[in-house]
């Protein structure tokens, strides 16, 4: 198990050196540069252009460019090219602002899908299963940001209360409880909006697994046996069919980075996925290869995660 886990985690740190590589050399080939966000600014003087590029190596070599994004990245000195802040503690802040989105769209997401789909697989053929499927189909089908705009235009004009940002203005000097539940409130939305589709893509796949599983012949026997059927369809059936959704487990982590783009443009949210789109525009590099840079280390620790719990979730497999 150990050499397994030693061995898979050097895998991960070299194909993650990959991955940074390849990153930065399709960020810095792409046409534009940040000296050309806006040539029409009157501000703007060859001079202070040709500093600019010199600050930020953009002159060098490419490998001597990747050299020095590197090195700034580990010591903690890498700046923007947009306001010329530190790159990480700006990360970190918008991080702390969509961890606890993505949580709460996460648990609406696998707290709801599970039981939908689950019932729907038992009941199959029956009015639930078919309204369960419709709802679902419909949602997928249904663009996000357009039931996002439609639910603003009926919450504001409806309950009279504000839905975008964090908090509400004004309510800075409120007592802390006021603040806590204004919070909550700005919360409930976005992650709502978030989930939604989630859960109708999540809650189809766990209706066709345990469609698959509750036809083997253990499921057969166990009720054969006698035992009561949340037995059989949460101990024996279900936890056969968990194994695909290991898998997509270990694709949540990479969701705290841009699970949540479009949303957070709706609802002004000021997240982790907005900065990088905001960055994108300005063509804000440092910005733009460091979030891509956590993005696969979240991907390749998702992955290295699930590795892990299929031998928790599946004792038939066993790691050499």
């Amino acid at each position: 198990m150990w050499p397994f886990i030693f061995r898979n985690l050097l895998q991960r740190l070299v194909l993650l050196v990959i991955v940074s590589v390849i990153a930065h050399s399709v960020v810095h080939l792409a046409p534009g540069e940040p000296s050309e966000v806006d040539p029409a600014n009157p501000r703007m003087k060859p001079e202070d252009i040709v500093k600019i590029r010199e600050a930020f190596h953009l002159d060098d070599p490419l490998y001597l460019q990747y050299a020095y994004w590197m090195r700034d990245l580990l010591t903690g000195e890498l700046k923007s090219f947009k306001d010329s802040q530190p790159v990480l503690p700006k990360i970190w802040e918008r991080f702390l602002n969509s961890l606890p989105l993505f949580i709460v769209a996460t648990l609406i997401i696998w707290t709801l899908s599970f039981p939908t789909g689950i019932h729907a697989a038992i009941r199959r053929g029956s009015a639930y299963d078919r309204s369960t499927t419709f709802v679902a189909y419909t949602l997928i089908s249904v663009p996000g940001f357009f039931l996002s705009y439609l639910v603003i235009l009926w919450v504001v004009e409806w309950l009279g209360v504000p839905v975008i940002g964090m908090r509400t203005f004004g309510m800075e000097e409120a007592h802390w409880a006021f603040r806590g539940m204004d919070r909550v409130w700005h919360l409930v939305m976005p992650s709502l909006m978030s989930a939604l589709a989630g859960i109708a893509v999540l809650s189809r796949y766990v209706r066709s697994q345990m469609l698959e599983v509750i036809g083997q012949d253990y499921v057969r026997t166990a009720r054969a046996k006698g035992l009561d059927e949340d037995t059989v369809v949460y101990r024996h059936a279900l936890r056969n069919a968990l194994l695909p959704f290991v898998t997509m487990f270990g694709f949540l982590l990479p969701g705290l980075i841009g699970g949540s783009v479009i949303f957070e443009q709706i609802f002004a949210w000021p997240g982790l996925g907005r900065l990088g789109y905001d960055a994108i525009l300005s063509r804000d590099f440092p910005v733009i290869l460091t979030i891509n840079f956590i993005a696969a280390a979240l991907t390749l620790a998702g992955t290295f995660i699930s590795d892990i719990l299929y031998a928790v979730v599946d004792p038939r497999i066993r790691l050499e």
